[in-house]
């Protein structure tokens, strides 16, 4: 796990539409943040990056469901106003990145929080990020410089927690505590005003019930009481993971504001030496100078032979993958030893597995090899059979005529599995904000799909997953969905199979039957098994690839060379069996 965000936590953006909204949501769907929407007043019906905007986030609730945390790229006039419309539309979590907001305004934001059980990052906050997983801010400034630098725990391993008053260093502390080996589970930017939502001690606290976290590192500053707060939380047992802190204005002398709002030292409070005395005398390890405080942690955790801790190759790797590990005598795909998977996990299941790094139970393994069996050939007419035999007549090799086969699947050919569940997924959210109660989706969900249905009989428009050119009841269909009830989906409530048969249901209202195809039938289920539409075509390459290989062979050891390939006249010789 990890705090605060990860990568299934539903994230809208309110200022979505502005310069830096728009950079910044960029750069966390590129992370992998996920994103679901945003919000301008007066822009609602509009799209960012292919998100929906809309006017407030009680309308962006009602039409995508449940919001956990929202980014508020909103000046600091407005942020009062955007941050109550957050809270009153049930967001727990609120990161407010704007500085400057008025501390009126920041104190009745913390009274609206508190009175919801919401809470907040900020204000004149960069955000927070769970290397691996999400960023909801600005952290690491660019995907691909943040997954450099921010080096996740392994699965089953740990990481160390920052904490940090400093945007800048926020991102520089996890840096070169990754240089020197360590990786981070969470990093927590709370903000450099004066009055905060979530402070030192709150993350803290939130990081010694982390179970991923096994050390907690702090950029402090000087002003307020924060540090001395988190040193007596050392001191009461309540924080029991290592402490290791830097505290920055050593210089600074009363009156002296050093940064942020925040660092503001007045008479003998907040003072560096006070700070420091403090988290000492409690047992936390104190550093004299910044550039100390990587060896500092790292010399922490190798004490305690923490698994926080890189290895020399892990440090050296230019690049990392999630994917396949491995080490002399040893192959590892997913965190499972490939020897142990063989006779014990189907080929579907192992699919399951490397696409979605988690092993299946023995239902839906068995639900992904009817998958995989279903698509696996559709005669010689489909274009991937026929450009296959095509270069295969040419006197190509295996590899160069299957080949051409997998390059001809594309949008069309076998790109109506990833479109009929994106459009499925569409009709779901449509119901969702039709539906004043969830009592009634289902009604919400058949009068969404008679609308669609009326609009596609009007506009002449196809649809993908639905009717077939040969089969007017798909064979393959129905037992998809026999085993999709035996793996335990549903076709009832707000699942993309109860779309696709609402679907079907006003086609047949309507005097027009158009069934549920084999597409539509497997785009469902894996999009109601939490896969990611965007491997589905690849799901489908991996399904017909055995099938291009067998009319491969057969084109070379049958048929003549450099043949003219008939598409639709042609028969069958092969066995008679059902």
């Amino acid at each position: 796990m990890a705090i605060l965000i990860d990568q299934h936590t539903r994230v809208i953006v309110q200022g979505i539409t502005g310069r830096e909204g728009q950079a910044r949501t960029r750069l966390m769907l590129d992370y992998g943040t996920n994103v679901v929407g945003g919000v301008t007043p007066g822009k609602g019906g509009t799209s960012v990056l292919g998100l929906p905007v809309f006017h407030s986030c009680k309308d962006a609730a009602k039409a995508l469901g449940p919001i956990d945390l929202s980014v508020l790229f909103v000046p600091a006039a407005g942020i009062k106003e955007a941050a109550l419309d957050a809270i009153d539309a049930g967001v727990k979590l609120l990161v407010l990145v704007a500085d400057r907001v008025p501390v009126w305004d920041a104190m009745e934001i913390a009274k609206a929080a508190a009175a919801k059980g919401a809470t907040f990052v900020g204000p004149n906050t960069l955000g927070i990020a769970s290397p691996g997983r999400a960023v909801a801010g600005m952290i690491g400034g660019r995907a691909e410089s943040a997954r450099e630098w921010f080096k996740p725990p392994l699965p089953g391993g740990t990481g160390v927690g920052i904490i940090s008053r400093s945007g800048g260093m926020s991102s520089s502390t996890a840096y070169y505590c990754g240089q020197a080996g360590v990786r981070i589970s969470s990093i927590v930017h709370i903000g450099g005003d004066a009055v905060l939502g979530l402070r030192i001690p709150d993350v803290a606290a939130l990081f010694q019930e982390d179970p991923e976290t096994d050390a907690i590192v702090v950029f402090g500053e000087i002003g307020g009481s924060q540090e001395e707060e988190l040193a007596e939380l050392i001191t009461s047992g309540k924080v029991t993971k290592p402490v290791i802190a830097y505290i920055g204005g050593k210089a600074a002398t009363s009156g002296t504001r050093f940064s942020h709002a925040g660092a503001i030292i007045e008479g003998n409070r907040g003072t560096h030496a006070g700070k420091v005395a403090a988290l000492r005398g409690a047992g936390a390890t104190v550093v004299e100078a910044f550039g100390d405080l990587p060896q500092g942690v790292a010399g922490v955790l190798r004490a305690r032979g923490s698994k926080s801790l890189m290895t020399d190759a892990e440090r050296r790797a230019v690049w990392t993958t999630g994917v396949t590990r491995i080490e002399p005598n040893s192959v590892g795909v997913r965190g499972h030893d490939i020897a142990g998977l063989m006779g014990h996990a189907s080929f579907g299941a192992t699919v399951y597995l490397i696409l979605t790094g988690k092993l299946p139970g023995d239902k839906v393994g068995r639900l992904m090899d009817a998958i995989l069996v279903s698509s696996i050939d559709h005669g010689a007419t489909p274009p991937s059979c026929l450009a296959a035999r095509t270069v295969a007549s040419t006197g190509a090799t295996l590899s160069a005529s299957v080949a051409a086969g997998i390059m001809s699947i594309n949008r069309h050919h076998g790109g109506a599995i990833e479109d009929a569940a994106r459009y499925l997924a569409t009709l779901l959210a449509k119901a969702r904000a039709a539906a004043a109660d969830p009592n009634c989706f289902a009604a919400a969900l058949d009068a969404v799909a008679k609308e669609e249905v009326t609009r596609l009989k009007s506009s002449g428009d196809r649809i993908s997953g639905f009717g077939h050119r040969i089969h007017t009841k798909d064979p393959r269909t129905a037992r998809l969905f026999e085993l999709a009830g035996i793996a335990g989906l549903s076709d009832q409530g707000a699942t993309h199979i109860a779309a696709a048969r609402a679907v079907e249901r006003a086609f047949a209202a309507i005097g027009r039957p158009l069934p549920i195809n084999v597409d539509g039938a497997i785009g469902a289920i894996l999009a109601d098994l939490g896969m990611d539409p965007r491997v589905f075509n690849g799901i489908f390459m991996i399904a017909r690839t055995p099938g291009l290989v067998a009319h491969v062979v057969e084109e070379q050891t049958r048929e003549k060379p450099m043949r003219r390939i008939d598409p639709v006249n042609h028969a069958y010789d092969g066995p008679s069996g059902k």
